[in-house]
């Protein structure tokens, strides 16, 4: 199917409860940003997504979850009220517009095993920090992205991610490919371009609507 621009100003916004009701372990929050790191992955790509994170359900404990690469920050795994909220606390949420979205291979609920493997791939690069030799990295394969470069060895990835690079990271444990020109770096548009990801909702702007955020 693939994720066109217009999902985010065409598809209906829906509200957290709606939100959090329908995702699933796997679905993709893809989003369009305006702080800086978002703006220099959207001019690198000329695309309007400039992040994606990967949601999780942990149901034995009845939360849903965000795992995602943040510059400064590294990985991490936040609430997804969390990562929704514009209310005005100090959890610094996503400044932007969030599509929910979902590869064909979780069209139907995946297998236990598929859901470890994919939780323990999230997991498993929890806190991986970003250094300043590596935040020059990164720079530099969004850089040679914009130019259309093939990625020297010696700017692969390690343990330093952009959002796009860690989800793909966590797909290839379960065996899910993102198809990209191996150029620069992998992106949040190369998600959106996959024929296999199809977008299935738009959070809405304020999707408390005034309520309290919940945990």
């Amino acid at each position: 199917m693939t994720v066109p621009a217009s999902a985010l100003t065409e598809l209906p916004p829906q509200p957290y409860d709606a939100i959090r009701a329908l995702v699933r372990t796997g679905d993709l929050a893809l989003c369009s940003g305006t702080a800086m790191f978002s703006r220099a992955i959207r001019w690198a790509t000329a695309s309007p997504w400039s992040h994606v994170a990967m949601i999780v359900r942990l149901e034995e404990v009845g939360r849903v979850v965000v795992f995602e690469a943040v510059e400064k920050i590294g990985v991490r795994m936040v609430p997804l009220s969390r990562f929704l909220s514009e209310d005005a606390t100090h959890h610094k949420p996503f400044p932007g517009i969030a599509i929910i979205a979902r590869h064909s291979e979780f069209a139907e609920h995946p297998s236990p095993d598929q859901l470890e493997h994919l939780t323990a791939a999230a997991t498993d690069r929890l806190g991986a920090g970003f250094e300043p030799g590596e935040i020059l990295k990164i720079a530099l394969r969004i850089a040679a992205g914009r130019v259309g470069m093939k990625l020297p060895r010696v700017l692969r990835t390690d343990d330093e991610y952009i959002c796009s690079e860690y989800v793909a990271r966590c797909y290839e444990a379960v065996g899910i490919r993102i198809p990209w020109d191996g150029r620069g770096f992998i992106a949040p548009d190369d998600f959106a371009k996959d024929p296999k990801i199809d977008a299935v909702a738009r959070v809405a702007k304020n999707p408390f609507n005034g309520k309290p955020t919940p945990d």
